[in-house]
């Protein structure tokens, strides 16, 4: 009879060095392909944030930065009619920064083209991706709360 060997369980930092590896190459890869399109990375992250109308101060929050930075940002997506501002109907002096269809087909081009990102995942089968979205919607919540 057979008895199979556990590899040794990893440690937290172990797990979130290897978080942040992957992390850093995946961002490499997606500034690469924004670069392709005239875009910094956070110009490309700014139009996958916008699923819907986003607030200027919401975008400054998702980026982690001032709301006067947010401003030169969408000034130069909006030059390149990739984005719009519009009054929020709750409140119309809250501008919502909105992606144009140009815009939305700009960030679904970047996103193909990440080659090293959709090459490292095609290294895993159906089975394997399915067990990683499993595990990545599990941790989701606990890394995107904000601390009080």
């Amino acid at each position: 009879m057979s008895t199979s060997v556990r590899p040794p369980v990893p440690t937290k930092l172990q797990l979130l060095e290897l978080l942040a590896a992957i992390g850093t190459a995946q961002w490499r890869d997606f500034a690469d392909a924004a670069a392709r399109y005239g875009l910094t990375s956070t110009q490309a992250k700014v139009l996958a944030q916008l699923e819907g109308p986003v607030p200027m101060r919401g975008l400054a929050t998702l980026l982690a930065c001032d709301a006067s930075n947010v401003t030169g940002i969408v000034d130069r997506l909006e030059s390149r009619e990739l984005v719009r501002r519009e009054p929020d109907p709750a409140d119309r002096r809250v501008k919502n920064v909105v992606a144009t269809e140009a815009g939305r087909e700009t960030i679904r081009r970047v996103r193909e083209e990440m080659q090293a990102t959709h090459t490292a995942l095609d290294t895993l089968d159906d089975d394997e991706r399915a067990a990683l979205q499993a595990l990545l919607e599990r941790l989701r919540p606990g890394l995107e709360r904000r601390p009080a």
